[in-house]
């Protein structure tokens, strides 16, 4: 009998250690799949928006010539996806199409409050995108939650289709996230909007930067509580069933 009883409690034992070592092991690894994850985002949004304020403020270029130059990024991703894929960079295709509101809201000169309210405009163009895209079924923000969630592992990326394939808690969690950044995105211009007509022009120049350091930071918070740090769970503990299936099934 105690013959009999080894393997079992073995496997279990086996069952129980892959349980609690797969989280680590899974969160430990796969930086430069984390990075090939995250390279869409970089090149679609990071760079673009970037380029944009240093060109404008660092290197002192018109708002019209700024905006011109950083979108030569998306535009030619947005170009190159349509030719060779045959379909719509999502995320590059919303940067240029900001940058495009940006433009035409550049010719428009004169006046100082206008100006303000461009870059609400900008914001806007985003958040409304943002939320179609969700009632379209393809939330735009997905490109920058996935990488997080399944830190590049493949393993982890499995878990997450599987898990979105569901259709249930996961899969509404990873439009919230998207709902959230749309709807701050939207709410920021607004108010932004909003206070350059209302308030001081010198006011709302510094103002207007902190309003929206605010809105990304508590967005962050708050999208991390409700959907990242679940997520990351979930896919953990899908990851974790998985190989203490395969493990069991090893011992049959």
């Amino acid at each position: 009998m105690s013959q009999l009883a080894t393997p079992a409690s073995d496997i279990a034992t086996a069952t129980d250690t892959a349980t609690d070592t797969v989280p680590a092991v899974v969160e430990g690894s796969g930086r430069q799949s984390r990075w090939e994850s995250l390279k869409p985002l970089v090149l679609d949004a990071v760079v673009p928006t970037a380029s944009y304020y240093l060109l404008s403020k660092g290197f002192g270029m018109s708002t019209l010539a700024a905006l011109a130059w950083s979108s030569v990024v998306p535009a030619g991703r947005t170009l190159w996806s349509l030719v060779k894929e045959r379909q719509v960079n999502g995320l590059a295709a919303l940067i240029l199409a900001a940058n495009v509101v940006g433009l035409l809201l550049s010719l428009l000169a004169g006046d100082p409050r206008l100006m303000l309210a461009k870059d609400s405009g900008i914001t806007a163009t985003i958040g409304i995108a943002v939320l179609v895209s969700v009632a379209a079924g393809r939330p735009l923000m997905t490109v920058g939650l996935k990488p997080w969630v399944t830190k590049g592992n493949p393993v982890r990326t499995a878990a997450w289709e599987r898990l979105v394939a569901e259709r249930g808690r996961f899969a509404r969690m990873e439009r919230m996230f998207s709902v959230l950044w749309g709807v701050a995105l939207f709410g920021e211009a607004a108010v932004r909007a909003v206070g350059a007509y209302t308030l001081p022009v010198d006011t709302m120049v510094w103002l207007g930067g902190v309003i929206a350091g605010v809105t990304i930071t508590v967005t962050v918070l708050v999208s991390g509580a409700l959907v990242v740090d679940p997520m990351e769970k979930n896919v953990t503990e899908e990851v974790a069933g998985e190989v203490a299936g395969e493990v069991a099934g090893l011992g049959r």
